[in-house]
């Protein structure tokens, strides 16, 4: 007598039902917004209110609760009950940091920092392009009263600072273009470069003097001196800067601060294996 064989019936493939897509498309949306909570957060240290989030990333107050209480317990947000303030957490600044250390060069260009400092009494930089903005990744504080203007790990559109239009200066004219189109020339004082032509005419100043000056382009009684360090295919790596008050870097100190600058980044370039690329 034959055995009964229990045959298992074939399924198909499922495929995504709407359910899926919506839960799946929901999923994404949250992403999105939790990181539009945590970029509007590192924008400011002193922190901000539950209503101040919600009005500036546009979201419910509930939506805004619910995600903050998400990234607190993953300790990418921190709250300050004294104060009732939300503030960037610990965990942030930890992934955060990895992006510095990919970068292995931030630590030999201390000892650089240091020396450009103390050579010219000022705030040393050092920043890097991350997709056509500019990103400071350390600075060695002058022991000066100073204003500064963007925080470490803070981003500026590349026209609008001394270490952008050093490495726009490497940029061939079409490059540039796409970056103004990208990005527009924001008037953020009445000194800025606001004309195409203009911004031109500066970059091949920069190219033979060979370093950058922000004379009070992107914020009033600040000026900003840099160069572009070089990586060993003689392609903009980074660049280091010093910036100041202006009754510091006077006009008469910029030529002697640029010379600082475009000689500690040709010693930071050779330090790293880098090449300088030869004059067009």
């Amino acid at each position: 007598m034959g055995r009964n064989v229990i045959r298992r019936k074939s399924i198909e493939p499922r495929s995504p039902s709407a359910a899926d897509r919506d839960a799946r498309d929901g999923g994404v949306q949250s992403v999105d917004r939790a990181l539009s909570i945590l970029e509007t957060l590192s924008e400011d240290d002193e922190g901000y209110r539950l209503s101040d989030l919600a009005v500036r990333t546009g979201l419910s107050a509930s939506t805004v609760h619910r995600l903050l209480a998400t990234l607190e317990s993953r300790r990418f947000v921190q709250f300050d009950r004294a104060e009732s303030k939300w503030h960037v957490g610990v965990r942030s600044f930890t992934v955060g940091a990895s992006f510095a250390r990919r970068r292995n060069f931030s630590a030999q260009a201390i000892p650089y920092l240091r020396k450009l400092r103390d050579l010219t009494r000022e705030t040393a930089n050092l920043a890097v392009v991350d997709d056509e903005f500019i990103i400071v990744l350390t600075r060695m504080e002058s022991r000066e009263i100073m204003r500064s203007l963007t925080q470490v790990g803070g981003r500026v559109p590349m026209v609008t600072s001394g270490v952008g239009k050093a490495v726009l200066a490497t940029y061939s004219d079409e490059d540039v273009g796409a970056v103004i189109r990208h990005h527009g020339m924001p008037r953020l004082t009445e000194k800025s470069i606001v004309r195409p032509s203009d911004l031109f005419k500066e970059l091949e100043k920069i190219r033979k003097q060979g370093y950058a000056l922000d004379d009070e382009e992107a914020c009033m009684g600040l000026r900003c001196v840099a160069a572009v360090v070089y990586n060993a295919c003689a392609e903009p790596l980074a660049a280091i800067s010093v910036s100041g008050m202006t009754s510091r870097l006077t006009d008469q100190r910029l030529p002697e601060i640029g010379q600082i600058v475009r000689d500690v980044a040709a010693e930071l370039t050779a330090a790293l294996g880098g090449a300088i690329p030869t004059p067009r």
